[in-house]
């Protein structure tokens, strides 16, 4: 028997064979069946009506966004676009986007020798030896690093380390895609950042005059309001390859004191930001920024042994720099011509100090002299062994450096030295000299 012969089944044929008792049982269980059904769909949706009121008041007081909604564009399709789901999310994708069009990436460029194979017989022994010989040579790229523009003419902001060679040729590229020249108008000569400058495009304004076009301009913060556990968004050309690219994490320390090497580049930082927010190679000179958009520390290196450890330099120690170069058109700092250690407990012991406090004037590690001849100090009268005290009132401690508090004076400045002579304390007037590039 085939499958659509199979036999019919009347069901109400096989009820008129039933008993008229049986009928009657049978066609109230068919009622009862019946008007349940009924009564239990519109209780359901009854029931379902009202907590979708619930509900949707529910997430209306909550204020959550819808993860993706409609857009209509200007060609009247219908797009997609992500909503973010956070107060914070939506401040760092703001952040991103109102900075990074004044992110640069720096690329540095060499003629290098082009090596040409070639077989030579060997005199003694009567076979072919590879030899090589310079052909001429190429432009490569043998580094990079990132910059940020901090004024709409295209002054850039960026890292020492990055243009320390003057030997090559340096190229920025915009995050557009614009490619400029660069030249370096000056390097700090105690802090690891320099200045660079790319010149402005012409273009043609509504009269048909010709116009220089202003490059965007990354806000600089104050780098003094900072708190441990703020959220802060790095942007570099990672790896030198990967442009602006963006990491997000918190500062994880203040007032940190590294020692920077990289090449031939070594300097001790002093006062730098450190971030778990993750800073690679070629990341070195970017913006550290909070989440109003400001710049508070320029990205500077990493910890190698470690992992999501970095530092910043400080935006406020870069506003000086800033100032000078627009002003001066170059960086100096004042210069006053002393080797010193700053006396803690351990120096008083090992130097069986009365104090322990002050910055005692010693020869460097080398020999080399405790005082410079023909600086402002030598022409003091300073001298080896003499303990500086004080700079203009302000006591010399290993929490307020030599360092720090002569940054805040400018070449030409006259200040008043407290110095330990001995047993005896002197006071000593001097005029700062200049320390330049």
């Amino acid at each position: 028997m085939g499958l659509y012969n199979l036999p019919k089944f009347n069901f109400w044929r096989k009820i008129k064979t039933f008993s008229e008792s049986q009928k009657r049982k049978t066609r109230f269980a068919t009622l009862v069946i019946f008007t349940s059904v009924i009564f239990g769909f519109l209780a359901g949706a009854i029931s379902s009506s009202f907590f979708y009121i619930q509900i949707r008041d529910y997430l209306k007081n909550l204020n959550i966004p819808p993860t993706v909604v409609e857009k209509e564009t200007i060609e009247k399709e219908t797009v997609k676009e992500y909503v973010p789901q956070t107060s914070q999310e939506e401040k760092i994708i703001k952040v991103v986007e109102e900075t990074s069009p004044a992110v640069v990436s720096i690329v540095i460029s060499k003629d290098v020798p082009i090596l040409e194979k070639y077989y030579e017989i060997d005199p003694f022994f009567g076979f072919l030896t590879p030899q090589y010989r310079q052909k001429g040579t190429e432009k490569q790229e043998i580094g990079g690093g990132t910059g940020f523009i901090i004024s709409d003419d295209g002054m850039i902001l960026t890292n020492k380390h990055v243009v320390l060679d003057k030997e090559v040729e340096y190229t920025v590229f915009t995050n557009d895609g614009r490619k400029f020249p660069a030249t370096v108008l000056a390097r700090d000569p105690v802090q690891d950042l320099a200045i660079m400058k790319i010149e402005q495009e012409k273009t043609v304004n509504d009269k048909g005059d010709f116009v220089l076009k202003p490059f965007p301009v990354a806000k600089l913060g104050d780098s003094d309001k900072l708190q441990i556990g703020q959220t802060v968004v790095a942007i570099g050309n990672a790896l030198g390859e990967f442009r602006n690219t963006v990491s997000v994490g918190v500062i994880s320390g203040l007032g940190r004191e590294i020692m920077a090497s990289g090449g031939e580049f070594v300097e001790t930082l002093e006062d730098v930001i450190q971030t778990d927010a993750a800073i690679n190679k070629g990341n070195s000179g970017g913006p550290l920024l909070n989440l109003k958009g400001e710049v508070i520390g320029i990205n500077t290196a990493m910890a190698l042994e470690a992992q999501s450890i970095g530092f910043a330099i400080s935006i406020n120690k870069a506003k000086k720099d800033i100032e000078q170069v627009k002003a001066l058109g170059k960086i100096v700092y004042p210069f006053l011509g002393i080797r010193y250690v700053i006396i803690n407990e351990k120096i008083k012991e090992e130097k069986g100090l009365s104090i322990d406090y002050g910055a005692l004037i010693i020869k460097g590690d080398n020999g080399e002299a405790a005082i410079e001849p023909g600086s402002v100090a030598d022409k003091a009268g300073l001298k080896e062994g003499d303990i500086i005290l004080e700079f203009n009132n302000e006591k010399i401690t290993a929490e307020n450096t030599l360092a720090k508090i002569i940054i805040k004076y400018n070449p030409g400045d006259k200040v008043v030295l407290k110095v330990l002579r001995g047993n005896k304390e002197i006071t000593v007037e001097v005029v700062l000299g200049e320390r330049g590039e």
